[in-house]
C-alpha cells in the first residue's frame, strides 16, 4: 500500500507542461471565514482589488484559532470546536444521532457573510469540512477511526459509519440550501486519518513515512470491520499485521512500514478506495437532489489512498457520471508532485469541469511570495483553470500585495 503524495519540492520551471493554448486566463478565488467579511466594511473591495471574482466561505469548519490582521474591529479569533456558522434546521436532523451545533463565537455569520460579499459582485461558494470533526469525534467515539493499536482519533470521523454518511450527507444537503451561494466546496470528503495539526502536537517522536502513516490511519472501528469480513479479509489478521509493522519502525529495527503480504495490502486498499467513492457518490448525491444546479467541487488528491483534508479521489471516479463539477487540489508550495495532481485532474476533466489549485498566500504559513507569480503561471501550464489563494482573511498587507502581483501576472501572461 503506497501514498505517493509527499512532495519533492523539485523545482519546476521547465517541468510544467503547457496546456494553455487557447485557454482563457485562470479564474481566480480566495478563502474566507465569516468572521473576516462581518464587521468589516473593506472586505469585499480589498478582494476584489486583488483581481478576484469568487470567495470560497467556510460555513462548516473545524477547530481553528485563527488572526485577522485586516479586520478593523479584532485580531484574534478562536473556534472551541466544529460547528456551523448559520442555523441549522432541527427538523431535518431529528432523531440523528450526529448533528451539527451553530458557532456561539461568531452565530449566523455566514448567511450575513455571503449576503455582503454577493452585493459587492463577488461569487460566493460554501465551505464545508466533513470528516474531520473534533467535537463529534469526541462525543461519539464509536464513529472515529480507531487504529491498530486500539486507540481513537476523535478528530477524525470514520466514513464506514452509517451514521457518519448519514451526517455527512446530511450537511452538505443543509448548506447546499443556504441562501447566496453559487457553489459548494467539499473539504475532506472521504478518508480523514493519523496527520492532524492538533494544539501542542507531541507526535514526532517517530518518523513514519507515507507508508507508515498510512498504516496508523487504517481503521479497525466495528463499521470497518464489518467491511473488511465483507472484503474477505481478516480482520485480525490485519489488525497483527499492521502492529508488527509499525511495531518494527517503533523499535528501530526497519525505517518503513508496510504490511509484507502483497494481497492483503491490495484487498485493503481497494476495500478503502471503494468506501471512499461511495462515501463521496453519497454526499455529492444528496446536494444534487436539493440543488441540482449548484456547482459541486471536492478537495481532493488523485492517489485514492491519500488521507485527510484533500483525500484520494481518482480523476476517473471525481468526474464519472455521479461526480463533481471540479476538483480542488492541494499546490500551496512549489512541487513537481502537486503538478502533477494538476495535470491528472486536468486530463480527464471535461470543459465544464474545473481543476482548482490552492495556493498558499500567507508567507507565515509557508507561502513564498518571490516565488508567487511563477508559481502561478506553472500551475495555469499544467492545466488549472482556476487559482485559489489560502487564506484571504489571514493574510498580512504584503502577502495581498504578493497575491495582486501574481493574479496580475497570470492573466498578462
Amino acid at each position: 500500500m503506497q501514498e505517493n503524495t509527499v512532495s519533492d519540492n523539485t523545482a519546476s520551471d521547465n517541468t510544467a507542461s503547457d496546456n494553455t493554448a487557447g485557454r482563457r486566463p485562470p479564474r481566480v478565488g480566495v478563502n474566507l471565514y465569516p468572521w473576516d467579511a462581518v464587521g468589516d466594511p473593506d472586505c469585499a473591495a480589498r478582494i476584489k482589488d486583488l483581481g478576484a471574482g469568487r470567495v470560497t466561505l467556510a460555513a462548516a469548519y473545524h477547530t481553528v484559532r485563527a488572526l485577522t490582521p485586516q479586520h478593523p474591529e479584532h485580531k484574534v479569533v478562536t473556534a472551541a470546536h466544529s460547528a456551523v456558522y448559520y442555523a441549522p434546521d432541527r427538523r431535518r436532523w431529528l432523531g440523528k444521532r450526529l448533528q451539527p451545533v451553530e458557532a456561539f463565537w461568531s452565530p449566523r455569520s455566514f448567511p450575513q457573510a455571503a449576503a455582503d460579499l454577493g452585493r459587492a459582485g463577488l461569487s460566493v461558494y460554501a465551505w464545508v469540512v466533513l470528516a474531520h470533526n473534533q467535537r463529534l469525534g469526541t462525543l461519539h467515539p464509536e464513529d472515529s477511526v480507531v487504529n491498530a493499536y486500539g486507540d481513537h482519533y476523535p478528530w477524525a470521523l470514520c466514513i464506514s459509519s452509517e451514521a457518519v454518511r448519514d451526517y455527512c450527507a446530511t450537511l452538505a444537503a443543509e448548506v447546499a440550501e443556504q441562501d447566496g451561494i453559487d457553489g459548494i466546496e467539499l473539504e475532506s470528503c472521504g478518508w480523514y486519518g493519523f496527520d492532524h495539526l492538533h494544539a501542542h502536537d507531541k507526535t514526532g517522536g517517530v518518523a513514519f513515512d507515507p507508508p507508515g502513516k498510512l498504516l496508523l490511519s487504517l481503521c479497525f472501528c466495528a463499521a470497518c470491520t464489518h467491511g473488511y469480513k465483507e472484503a474477505g479479509i481478516d480482520g485480525k489478521a490485519l489488525r497483527g499485521a499492521v502492529c508488527d509493522a509499525l511495531d518494527r519502525v517503533i523499535a528501530g529495527a526497519n525505517p518503513r512500514a508496510e504490511l509484507t503480504d502483497p494481497a492483503l495490502a491490495e484487498a485493503v486498499a481497494t476495500m478503502r478506495t471503494r468506501m471512499a467513492a461511495q462515501f463521496q457518490d453519497e454526499v455529492i448525491g444528496a446536494v444534487r437532489a436539493v440543488r441540482p444546479d449548484l456547482t459541486v467541487l471536492v478537495h481532493a488528491q488523485p492517489d485514492p489512498l491519500a488521507l485527510s483534508a484533500n483525500p484520494g479521489a481518482p480523476p476517473a471516479s471525481l468526474f464519472g457520471p455521479l461526480g463533481a463539477d471540479g476538483a480542488v487540489v492541494p499546490c500551496n508550495v512549489r512541487s513537481e508532485a502537486a503538478l502533477a495532481m494538476v495535470r491528472a485532474y486536468a486530463e480527464r476533466a471535461e470543459p465544464h469541469q474545473s481543476v482548482v489549485a490552492t495556493v498558499s498566500a500567507v508567507a507565515g504559513m509557508g507561502g513564498d511570495r518571490a516565488d508567487l507569480s511563477a508559481w502561478c503561471a506553472d500551475l495555469h501550464k499544467a492545466g488549472s483553470t482556476e487559482l485559489r489563494f489560502y487564506h484571504a482573511g489571514l493574510a498580512s498587507r504584503a502577502d495581498l500585495a504578493a497575491v495582486r502581483e501574481a493574479v496580475a501576472a497570470v492573466r498578462t501572461d
